[in-house]
């Protein structure tokens, strides 16, 4: 049985509906970018508007949210359809590899960073449930604003806050796959509280989802990955409290998120032959291993000012506590044979019928952050606004086996000191100037240890290694007319190589004397980031279009080993790219737009100073344009239908060689909502053309146990309603 006919249903039905209740609504699309400025862009420090900042900005609000959430929660694929630089999601635990504009992005939720700079891991996506999600701010291109880790840009999710009133909210969602397979079936729900007294106002709330199995357009079980991690056939839940007290000028406000994700564990993969177009599978089997799985409390203490000396001020104490494990694998990197007898092993067949045993991952890492700024704003007259402030940052991380309990990342700690200075000055009237200036002091201890035994099994002395940069910016934006702008930014931004992966591969270091202080592959990455773009804003139509140029002399690039573990590759990196968007205002009820992003990028495979190779799929996102319609009608009803286009790419060597190649392929969604009793019913029909493809990942970077297809025609149906 097969979703055909309410395919065809929803079609004739949206199509009719909108021909006979679509009349003029109140709002229109000057509104609608009135809305827009209204929002303040939290993550530049100063609080802008999108079009007061140099750089290509994209605001995903709450409408747009609750549109994606009809078809996916996936938020890597929701950033994905309305930004469409970013990779495609891998629809997997891990987002190793997902970029945006090609390079990492730091995430943060509320500016608290969940990305690792020790040792990412690829669970930086997989923090928060969507539900705690207000609005996502995503500045693109490398910057400094928060420091380390920005040099793709900036995402954060920023939560939803306490109302006045007292309110419970409550909602839930079934998905189904096309086959009606029952052990297909995704469910979730999530209830929220808040409300407010004369001495706090509070907003909590926790959610439930269990994934079902994935299928493809064939009805077949999607592979699965048992080592980065896997979504399907798992479970996740998520507890968030925001808690505030407002002075006469000043608030407090304490927030904490815990999220736990958990694979059932109860399938393993078959090995697909990419040589012969097989996809990886998966069988129901116990796997002989702890399941991976995700969990992370975030939580900052925030206080803020309005007026101290005329400025504003803004402190918060933020900490993180993540710990991943991954998958088991009978694999060399695993294996020592001075632990073969270890008590608890399972035993496994290796390379050659070797005797093998199976062991795991886990990744731990905790941070603890202070960020403070001051901001006065036009300052004795002159037009002039200052942001200045210092952020204090410590990551400890460890990655050990979770079988033998060996390190194989040592405990490492990384300190972090930056005082920062950003200023805009308004010229004259619609022009401003913007420039800043941020010192990154950053210092790495690491004990003496010795790499795993498939890894060289070398000694490597410890000791602390510091870096010290300091980073520019600067911007100008001019509005020639009130619905033209153009502007033109450079950015510098910081970074660190993935220090786990660099520390535990025992060729980072010299055959002789090898030491943290001499391995020059932990230097930091510093990219420069140059961008030209021009924003119309007008009545029927809202435009933009950006081009970028990234590039850094000491990059770090992921590439893959034959045990299917990602090595750092330091080396010089360059990545050219457009980005445009254009909307059409059809009337007050209808949006009709195109998003695009198209870019190359090029890495110095012989460290001769010129780029001359393709960056692959593990580093670059592919070439798509993203087309949508939304239709809103008076009665509260809306319908959405979004079509994202992924374009052929060959990617080749430094003689000009096909190395790897991407076959291009299009996925339709469609969704509809409408009021039913005090609540909103929301159908979402995610590849609604029930398109065949592998996926972006596993047609460039897949091997035989990594050649997944993407999921088929699913339909959700949600309900949600305020109490």
């Amino acid at each position: 049985m097969t979703f055909k006919t309410s395919f065809v249903a929803l079609a004739v039905f949206s199509a009719l509906t909108q021909s006979a209740v679509a009349q003029d609504a109140p709002d229109s699309a000057t509104n609608k970018n009135k809305e827009i400025e209204k929002i303040t862009v939290t993550a530049s420090r100063m609080e802008k508007s999108p079009s007061a900042i140099p750089n290509t900005v994209t605001i995903i609000d709450q409408v747009q949210l609750e549109e994606q959430f009809r078809t996916t929660k996936d938020l890597s694929t929701i950033i994905g359809n309305l930004a469409p630089s970013f990779t495609p999601s891998r629809q997997k635990m891990s987002n190793t590899g997902e970029t945006l504009r090609g390079r990492p992005p730091l995430i943060m939720i509320d500016g608290v960073p969940q990305s690792n700079p020790l040792r990412s891991g690829g669970r930086s996506g997989q923090t928060i449930d969507p539900a705690m999600i207000e609005r996502i701010e995503i500045i693109h291109g490398a910057n400094a604003m928060h420091g380390l880790g920005a040099q793709g840009g900036i995402i954060n999710y920023i939560t939803k806050k306490p109302s006045g009133d007292a309110k419970h909210n409550l909602s839930f969602d079934v998905t189904v796959p096309d086959s009606m397979k029952s052990n297909g079936m995704s469910f979730g729900g999530s209830y929220a509280f808040s409300g407010e007294s004369d001495l706090i106002d509070m907003l909590g709330s926790v959610s439930y989802r269990n994934n079902g199995v994935y299928y493809d357009a064939n009805h077949d079980v999607i592979g699965v990955d048992t080592t980065q991690g896997e979504s399907m056939d798992s479970q996740s839940t998520d507890f968030f409290i925001k808690l505030g007290h407002n002075f006469d000028e000043s608030r407090l406000e304490l927030m904490v998120n815990h999220f736990n994700m958990d694979n059932n564990g109860d399938w393993m993969p078959v090995k697909g032959d990419i040589a012969n177009g097989i996809a990886t599978g998966a069988i129901e089997e116990k796997q002989p291993w702890d399941a991976a799985n995700n969990q992370v409390t975030t939580s900052s203490l925030t206080y803020s000012h309005q007026n101290i000396g005329g400025q504003q001020l803004s402190v918060q104490l933020f900490n993180q506590d993540f710990q991943a494990v991954y998958g088991g694998g009978c694999n060399k990197t695993f294996f020592d044979p001075s632990l073969a007898n270890t008590p608890g092993l399972i035993a496994c067949t290796g390379s050659n019928n070797a005797a093998w045993y199976y062991d795991q991952s886990r990744n731990s890492s905790v941070k603890w952050g202070l960020k403070t700024s001051l901001v006065a704003k036009d300052i004795a007259n002159t037009g002039i606004s200052a942001a200045y402030g210092l952020d204090l940052f410590r990551d400890t991380t460890e990655q050990d086996l979770v079988k033998t309990g060996v390190s194989w990342v040592p405990e490492s700690t990384y300190d972090n000191f930056a005082p920062y200075l950003q200023l805009d000055f308004d010229v004259i009237n619609d022009l401003t100037l913007s420039g800043g200036v941020r010192y990154e002091h950053a210092k790495l201890s690491v004990d003496d240890y010795k790499t795993l035994y498939g890894a060289g099994n070398k000694e490597i002395e410890g000791g602390d290694t510091s870096f010290n940069e300091t980073l520019f910016n600067v911007g100008v934006s001019y509005k020639i007319i009130p619905s033209v702008r153009l502007y033109t930014s450079y950015n510098q931004g910081f970074g660190m190589p993935d220090i786990g992966r660099i520390l535990r591969d025992g060729n980072s270091f010299p055959a002789t004397d090898s030491s943290i202080s001499n391995s020059l592959s932990l230097a930091p990455i510093v990219t420069d980031n140059v961008e030209f773009g021009a924003d119309y804003q007008g009545e029927f139509i809202s435009a933009k279009l950006a081009y970028y140029r990234s590039a850094t002399d000491f990059g770090a690039r992921l590439a893959l080993n034959s045990d299917g573990f990602y090595d750092v590759k330091r080396e010089k990196s360059v990545i050219d790219g457009i980005e445009a968007n254009l909307t059409a205002y059809l009337g007050s009820n209808d949006d009709l737009g195109i998003n695009l992003a198209m870019q190359r990028g090029e890495y110095d495979s012989n460290d001769d100073g010129k780029t001359d190779t393709d960056l692959d799929g593990a580093n670059m996102p592919p070439n798509r344009v993203n087309l949508f319609w939304t239709h809103n009608f008076d009665n509260q009803m809306s319908t959405r239908v979004q079509a994202n286009f992924f374009i052929d790419r060959d990617f080749t060597d430094a003689d000009g060689e096909e190395y790897a190649n991407f076959n291009g392929y299009t996925t339709v969604d469609a969704s509809f909502s409408m009021p039913l009793f005090k609540g909103t019913l929301s159908l979402g029909l995610q590849n609604l053309l029930n398109e065949d493809y592998f996926n972006y990942y596993s047609q460039t970077m897949g091997t035989n146990d990594r050649y997944f297809k993407g999921m088929g025609r699913t339909a959700t149906i949600g309900y949600s309603i305020a109490l």
